[in-house]
């Protein structure tokens, strides 16, 4: 700050032929401008010391930045550095002073990069985004994200460019890292997610076994006729060859009841390809339903999706059961219909469950399937003693469940949730008035029920 002046104030003897009054208004003008003098002296010292501050916040400001900061000339000359920069080129600001911006680049083809940039002459006030890579302290190359924002004088020539960089380096490893985490958690999630299917398909075994049953004994007792068939035929053959008389074949013909064999013999293959494709349904069924799942989506009819799950589910179901099913016209959504059919089971077998905690009361179950302008809605009502009002914001949490240690894992549910979630619906949970509980499963109709269905209509089979 520089020191004050002195003013002298005393006044000077008055000249010759000056009167009283008119050296009394020299006077008064000179405190005017000694008053004047003092007061622009005190707003420069405070414009000063309001200088020094914004300077000082500005200087901390580009210290405490961790990206990286390099103002150039017009011609690529270094004019102003942050200590960010500094510790990642191993240089001081005083050293960078002046130097070219392209001297600090580790490759051709970031030099490239930045001369096209810095070239443009019609560039945008937002700048533009490169990548560039920059000779680190040991010289070696470090990747940075740059915004180049241009500086403009005010007859708004271009004076210069503004780099403002972040190293990469640390961001692509952290996304390295979050991409092998998310890989993993889906990993996790797909096992949980077949675990859960084979709990699922353990409690069905019992019920499968029947199933296969019926169909298997009635291609076993068809086998075994036939095989009494063919003895009986191979000996009318071998007499037929021998050369026996008519009437001595006639006999034996009807010995052997020929004539009713061959007209058993077409019903019995008829009911033994049957036995056998009913068979293979229902394994390719368990295979569909127990296989882990891809990401293949097809357009799957949700009434057969319902009836297979009606189907196996029901075996283990209460003999007095009541069960409301009625299906109707195909009701088609894109998706994969393994998921959605544990989707259902899940509820099927919750909604028993429920059930069994009211004994002495008939069990009733309905399942109906209704047609909205976009959307399915399919739901699941019981006769249960409902939820509780505190379990129904987590039921479908993973791992919570409300059955004794050994009856349930939690994640039925949270799984079906997810898979729902994944076919673009929702499935929510609510109490009927009337009593019990009621799932409703919310599915986006598939293109084809818009247009119509297929015409051979076998679309999950």
């Amino acid at each position: 700050m520089p020191p004050r002046r002195r003013i002298d104030t005393q006044p000077p003897a008055p000249p010759q032929g000056m009167d009283d009054a008119a050296w009394v208004d020299v006077i008064q003008k000179m405190d005017e401008v000694y008053s004047q003098l003092v007061t622009d002296e005190i707003e420069l010292e405070k414009k000063n010391a309001e200088l020094e501050q914004s300077q000082q916040f500005i200087f901390s400001v580009l210290s405490a930045m961790s990206d990286v900061l390099v103002v150039c000339d017009a011609q690529g000359l270094i004019e102003e550095t942050n200590a960010a920069l500094c510790e990642l080129v191993g240089r001081t600001d005083q050293q960078l002073r002046g130097t070219s911006l392209y001297d600090l680049l580790a490759d051709e083809a970031s030099v490239a990069a930045a001369r096209a940039v810095m070239g443009n002459r019609s560039p945008t006030r937002r700048g533009d985004s490169i990548e560039l890579n920059l000779r680190g302290t040991g010289g070696d190359s470090v990747p940075v994200d740059a915004n180049c924002t241009p500086r403009f004088a005010a007859s708004q020539r271009r004076v210069g460019t503004v780099l403002v960089a972040r190293p990469t380096a640390e961001i692509r490893r952290a996304y390295q890292e979050l991409r092998t985490a998310h890989e993993a958690l889906k990993r996790t999630q797909q096992q949980l997610l077949h675990s859960e299917k084979m709990a699922s398909l353990g409690r069905l075994v019992a019920g499968v076994a029947h199933e296969l049953n019926n169909p298997i004994s009635f291609v076993l007792g068809n086998v075994h006729a036939l095989s009494r068939y063919s003895e009986r035929l191979r000996d009318y053959l071998h007499a037929v060859h021998e050369g026996l008389t008519p009437a001595e074949l006639q006999a034996l013909r009807t010995k052997l009841r020929v004539p009713h064999i061959l007209d058993d013999l077409p019903s019995l293959l008829e009911g033994t390809i049957e036995g056998a494709q009913r068979t293979a349904d229902i394994v390719n069924g368990l295979k569909r339903f127990s296989a882990v799942d891809t990401e293949t989506r097809q357009e799957v009819d949700l009434n057969k999706v319902v009836d297979r799950s009606v189907l196996w589910v029901s075996k283990g179901a209460p003999r007095d059961l009541q069960l409301n099913w009625q299906p109707g016209e195909p009701h088609l959504v894109r998706g994969n219909a393994g998921q959605l059919q544990q989707v259902v089971m899940n509820l099927l077998e919750n909604a028993l469950d429920a059930i069994a905690e009211r004994p002495g009361q008939t069990p009733q179950l309905s399942i109906a399937i209704d047609a909205m302008p976009s959307h399915y809605l399919l739901r699941v009502d019981d006769n249960g003693p409902g939820i509780p009002e505190v379990n129904l914001s987590r039921i479908f949490d993973p791992f919570f469940t409300t059955k004794p240690v050994g009856k349930g894992t939690g994640l039925g549910l949270s799984i079906s949730y997810g898979i729902v979630e994944q076919h673009g619906g929702v499935l929510l949970a609510s109490n009927r008035l009337e009593g019990g509980a009621r799932f409703e499963v919310r599915l986006p109709a598939s293109e084809l029920s818009r247009v119509g269905t297929p015409p051979n209509g076998e679309i999950f089979r």
